[in-house]
Order: structure tokens, then sequence, then C-alpha cells
């Protein structure tokens, strides 16, 4: 990639607010810098909205709410599937700009432009399917009629770590569904939003259906329009901290809501693994896209007969990861997202330490430019340690061991969490009591990676509510009418 390359495509992306068709800059004219992280450049100057421009926002998604609920599914899903086309046309650009807004690998940018693409296609498929049910009731006195209907104009705050597939989870099961929306991305990484805003418009979708604001005042341009009477939906990604408070102003209007948080992955290796996978999945699971994903595994639990050839395994894989700048050919580890994530690596790996583990690989920040932390094994974690606890979002794997089965269960299932699960084992019967038993939304058996379009993708306990993708993820923005009529 060259210089120019980019410099030309940063300057295709908007600078502006999109509200009901128009860009336009930020009331009383607030702009916010968006940088590379691999170099700490600030890559380009974009608006930043106040609350006032919230509200517009929510305005025109309003207003243009009962045109579009009454636009022919199969209308919609057309104007999805062209979405779907433009994206796939001009995937090598959105990867060029996810991987320097955000500092992933470019061959991992391209998958998550394909994996992201995939819920255009999807959901452009399920809009004409919506179907509902009519029958007698048991006492043959009446016709019960039961239809779902869009739930009106929705509100969705994506995160900075998958800057195109959060937005188009999200965007493609509620235009489908007939909602409009507004979205609020990530002040770290919303370039990609802006340039995909771009491209729905020219995709055919009419002004006012989607709407995106960029902020630095998250909270202040959030809550007014979280709690005003005329929003119906909620989704949001981001930490578990942060949804709790949205969902408690999302109870002042019983608002519909759709929560996927944090994760703390187990990813258990049994005596009778096959190792060569387990050590393939364990590289996927935990350092795709740096680590940085709610679904990368956090906890390594290691039967104690495999352990040390685990871990002999997965260091020597680490030890030659090329680190650097996600343009540069062969790098696998790119830069984490600012200082503040690369101080929380380096402390957790020192908690470790400090409680009896071991670092067999990396363990420090780069020196130099740019928020770089070196992929890292550390093993005879303990329980106690805070990396045990917290979500890393780094590339450390940490290794613990157990005895039994038993054990394996209860060390797994301690944690608030319950977003994903990663199991090895070549026996049938205990992948299907780990399926039983293993308290997460998503379990990757024999498997590193779990996320596809076509299924539900959420948590249980404190990982979240409702389902994103699959048939599931299009109900997330429908409503039930039961009617009754006369027999």
């Amino acid at each position: 990639m060259t210089d120019t390359r980019e410099t030309d495509l940063l300057a295709s992306v908007p600078d502006g607010l999109f509200i009901d068709g128009r860009w336009r800059g930020a009331t009383g004219g607030a702009t916010l810098d968006v940088q590379d992280p691999a170099t700490g450049d600030v890559i380009k100057t974009i608006a930043s909205a106040s609350p006032e421009d919230g509200l517009a926002a929510l305005d025109a998604a309003d207003r243009a709410f009962p045109a579009w609920a009454a636009t022919p599914a199969r209308e919609r899903g057309e104007i999805l599937r062209r979405a779907f086309d433009l994206l796939t046309e001009r995937a090598d650009d959105f990867a060029l700009l996810m991987t320097v807004e955000m500092g992933k690998p470019l061959d991992q940018a391209r998958g998550e432009v394909a994996y992201g693409a995939e819920f255009l296609r999807w959901f452009a498929e399920e809009a004409p399917r919506l179907s509902g049910r009519y029958g007698a009731n048991p006492e043959g006195t009446g016709r019960t009629i039961v239809t779902q209907h869009p739930v009106g104009p929705c509100f969705l705050i994506t995160p900075w770590n998958f800057p195109l597939a959060m937005a188009t989870r999200k965007i493609a099961p509620a235009l489908a569904a007939g909602c409009t929306v507004v979205i609020k991305p990530a002040a770290l990484t919303p370039l990609t939003t802006l340039a995909f805003a771009a491209l729905l418009e020219e995709a055919g979708v009419p002004a006012g259906v989607v709407n995106v604001i960029t902020t630095t005042s998250s909270g202040a341009v959030s809550e007014p329009i979280i709690r005003d009477p005329r929003l119906r939906k909620l989704s949001f990604t981001g930490s578990t901290g942060v949804g709790i408070a949205l969902l408690e102003q999302a109870a002042s209007g019983v608002l519909r809501t759709s929560m996927e948080l944090g994760g703390n992955a187990p990813f258990v290796v049994f005596e009778d693994a096959d190792l060569d996978a387990a050590v393939d999945g364990a590289m996927a699971a935990k350092f795709r896209n740096i680590g940085q994903a709610c679904t990368a595994a956090n906890r390594f639990i290691v039967h104690e007969s495999v352990a040390d050839e685990f871990a002999r395994r997965v260091t020597e894989r680490v030890a030659a990861m090329r680190v650097g700048r996600g343009t540069e050919d062969g790098v696998a580890i790119g830069p984490l997202i600012d200082d503040k994530a690369v101080a929380k690596a380096d402390a957790l790996v020192t908690d470790a330490v400090t409680r009896g583990a071991t670092v067999l690989a990396g363990g420090s920040a780069m020196e130099g430019a740019g928020t770089f932390y070196l992929p890292t094994v550390v093993t005879g974690v303990q329980s106690g340690a805070d990396i045990w606890r917290e979500e890393i979002f780094g590339p450390v794997l940490a290794i613990a061991t157990f005895s039994t089965e038993e054990e394996a269960v209860a060390m797994a299932n301690d944690t608030e969490y319950g977003l994903v699960s990663y199991v090895y084992t070549e026996s049938l019967a205990r992948g299907q009591r780990m399926i039983e038993q293993l308290a997460t939304g998503m379990m990757g058996l024999n498997v590193g990676v779990i996320s596809n379009a076509s299924a539900p993708f959420g948590g249980w306990k404190m990982s979240g509510l409702g389902r994103e993708g699959g048939a599931e993820g299009i109900h997330e923005y429908l409503q039930t009418k039961y009617t009754m009529t006369p027999a």
C-alpha cells in the first residue's frame, strides 16, 4: 500500500454528521481527531456532534419511519443486497481504512469486510421471509392472527474494535425489519461507519432511514436520545459497565434492548485433544484482532498432562509473530487501540507474575512510536490473578492447569461473564457434556472462530441480552401483535 492511496482514501471519507440524508457540520462547530494507533498521527478531523445534533438525527429517523416501515420487504431486501454488492466491490478500500484507523493487520481487515458484508446479504434474504400465524383458538369461537411489526426508531451504539462488522450487524436487521436508525460509532474508529453510510446512500437507502452521529461527548449525546419517547429500541456493543448504565436509562422508556457486553472466555484443552488443532484454534481465538475481541479466549485451561507441550507449541508460534503496522506484509500483530490498552495489558501481566506466573514470550510494550504490546504467553497463572478475572483485550495468552473434568468445568464457569467458550476434546460424549455444562451463550467445539452471520451471536449472565445474526437477529427489531377475529 502506498501513502498516496491512504491519503486519497482518507480524503474520500465524509467528515460531517449524516442526518436526514445530508452531510453537515456539528452544531457549534466542534470536531474530533482520529488517530492512527500505529503512529499516533492524526489522520482525519471530523465533526463532533452535540446533544442537539443527536436529537436532530432522531427527528430524522422518526420522520422517515412510517414510509420505511411501509416499504415492501422485498424492496428493503434489494437495497441491502445492493449494499452487499457495493461493499464487496470495495472490499480493499474498506479493509485499508479499518487498518489505518484501528490497527488490525490488513488480511484480518479483509476478513472483517467479508464477515460484515454477510450481514447485509443474510438480512436482505430475511426481510421478505418475516411471517406470522393464523389459526382457530382451542375453543373454536374465534380466529387468532399473529403478526410482526417493526419496533420503530432505533439507536445503535457500536464499539471501536470491529468498525464495519458491528455496524452491519446492527443496521442490516434493523433496516430489513422496517426500522430507521441513528448510529453512533466509537470516537476512536468512526471513519469506517461514515464511509459505510455513504455506501448505503448510494445503494438507495432513503433520507432519514440511516443517520450517523460521531462525537467525543458520548454520554451527553446519547442520554437525551435514549430518554426521548420516540425512540423504541437501543442496541449496544461494549463494556458491561457502560451497558448497565444504558439499561438504567432505557428503563424509563421501557425500550427494547440488545446488549452485547464483556467476555472472559475459557479455552479448555482436555488430555485427549488433538494438540495440533488446539494450538491452531488457540492462535485464532486469542490473537485475531490483536486479542481485542469480546470473543477472544481469555483463560486457557489446559489438562496438566498436556500443559507443558501445549505451552511449548504456542510459545514457539507466538515468538515467531511479526509485530508492526497492519499495512506491512507479514504483520500478525498490530497496535493496541491506545495507551490505556497497553497499560492495562502490562498491568495484568505484571500482576500475574507477582502471583507466581512465568512469562514464556513477550511480556512488555514495544518501544518507539505507536501503541504496540508484544504477543505474550504466561503460564502458571493462579486463580486470584487479575488476568483471570478481567477481560484482557490484548495479545496475552494466559495458561492454568486442571486435573479432572469437573475441575475444568468449575474453572470455566467461575466468572460473571458468559459470552463464549472453547473446548478441545476428541470425545463426543465429553463434548456433549460441555455443551450442557458450560454457562455461555456460544461455544466453539474443536474450532477457534465461531462468529457467523447466519448464527445467533450473544451471551448469558453479564455478557448481555438478545442475539445478533441468524434468524433470531431480525426479531430483535420486531414487535408482535395478536388479533382475535370471530369464528
